[in-house]
């Protein structure tokens, strides 16, 4: 079976030209081909395959919030044809047989490339490192570790792991949060937290663990990755680190792009995230920091939850939202409309670079004859208005309901055979 997406823009550059993409790879770039199933692509972009740094699939032990079948559908409706599962499952990823677990499931379902993250720590209990080197060795080759939802906060273990992982050239998710910092903390701490009466999170609290977790990896020569920034402190701090030519890289969530603290006024427990939503100068730092380059890397942070866990008072309410669904119309919305990002670097921040730093072979390749064909035909001129009851997550816990967004994905392709066509898994 081909398929010919006809009258495409690559990375949304040039003159329109057909893409035929068959046995798995992109087989032909050009005019006037053919192909034994057509999308009329007038107008569309094509995209490499979008990759996530950072997705919860929720399995093994919470299969009533997200499974690894309705997280990658998800995934495949927005354009991702790979993922990476976060480690805070019940039981935790932090061995061979759990992330080989998840890894299998991504396989049976087909939708996108799952890649499990390893937690750092066993338990997620920040005592003692977890199996690193056998969840590297095996099957689901693990190169990203993570205790996300926890900081490493212990130095001397964190300067351990980002020692360890060196070995297979791995690399440590931090989730930078100072816990004695933010014990009991709601929301982010300025005006509106004093005005809702809620305890405040401070942003010092994020940068204090990014610049500690900077200064290890230059002592340690290994690769750190800071996962969702949120302060306009953490974006210089990450700039200075890269100035010195240290190898740490940074991601930012579609709703840390968006969305400010305001947000959390009418005690909403939809709007309530770790790390928090943050004031207007963040929103404007984070989107500086990822337009130039700073920060290098889209991840959603696609964080679903029962509707028990989020339909109740704030402060008994779970963090998270999720994102999978609308990640690249929040990205237009915020960088493309305004200028500040080109289709192109839309590629390299949510394909090319998340593939990159999760050593990923196959995803995040350029739009060539003879690359994977995982590919996302996306259209930049439609609108639509995001439907909570309409999401193919399981969760409905989304910061964006009612919001009217740019783009629809008009099909998305994992080595050549579509996944989601029209906003529905295929």
């Amino acid at each position: 079976m081909s398929w010919l997406l006809k009258d495409v823009l690559l990375y949304g550059e040039g003159s329109p030209t057909d893409v035929v993409l068959r046995d798995g790879v992109i087989a032909e770039i050009g005019t006037g081909l053919s192909g034994d199933e057509t999308i009329d692509g007038a107008g569309c972009v094509l995209l490499p395959g979008l990759v996530d740094l950072h997705t919860h699939l929720r399995e093994p032990g919470r299969e009533d919030a997200e499974t690894v079948e309705t997280g990658t559908r998800a995934a495949a409706v927005g354009g991702f044809t790979a993922v990476h599962a976060m480690a805070n499952t019940n039981p935790v990823a932090d061995t061979a047989g759990v992330v080989e677990q998840v890894w299998r499931l991504g396989q049976e379902a087909g939708h996108c490339d799952v890649f499990p993250v390893g937690a750092v720590t066993v338990g997620l209990e920040g005592k003692e490192m977890a199996e690193l080197g056998t969840m590297a060795d095996s099957a689901a080759r693990v190169r990203v570790f993570s205790d996300d939802g926890k900081c490493v906060s212990d130095a001397s273990l964190m300067r351990r792991a980002l020692e360890y992982v060196k070995a297979f050239d791995g690399v440590i998710a931090q989730h930078a949060q100072e816990p004695r910092l933010t014990d009991g903390a709601q929301m982010n701490e300025g005006i509106n937290s004093s005005l809702l009466g809620l305890t405040g999170w401070p942003a010092v609290a994020e940068e204090a663990i990014i610049a500690r977790d900077c200064l290890l990896t230059a002592h340690v020569g290994g690769r750190l990755h800071v996962c969702h920034v949120s302060t306009a402190g953490s974006v210089e701090l990450i700039r200075w680190a890269k100035s010195k030519g240290w190898d740490v890289t940074a991601e930012v969530t579609p709703h840390h792009l968006l969305l400010t603290d305001d947000a959390c006024c009418g005690y909403d427990p939809t709007f309530k995230v770790n790390p928090p939503l943050r004031t207007q100068a963040d929103v404007d730092a984070v989107r500086e920091g990822l337009a130039d380059g700073t920060i290098d890397a889209v991840a959603t942070d696609h964080a679903p939850h029962a509707l028990e866990d989020k339909e109740t008072e704030w402060g008994a309410a779970a963090m998270g939202m999720i994102g999978l669904e609308t990640a690249l119309s929040v990205v237009a919305q915020t960088m493309v409309e305004p200028g500040r990002l080109t289709w192109r670097q839309v590629a390299e921040r949510m394909s090319e670079a998340p593939a990159r730093i999760g050593r990923l072979d196959g995803h995040g390749r350029p739009l060539a004859v003879g690359e994977p064909a995982n590919v996302v035909l996306v259209d930049p001129t439609a609108r639509w208005v995001v439907d909570p009851a309409q999401t193919t997550s399981r969760s409905r816990n989304t910061p964006f309901a009612g919001h009217e967004l740019p783009v629809r994905i008009r099909a998305t392709f994992l080595r050549g055979t579509p996944t989601a066509v029209e906003g529905k898994p295929a």
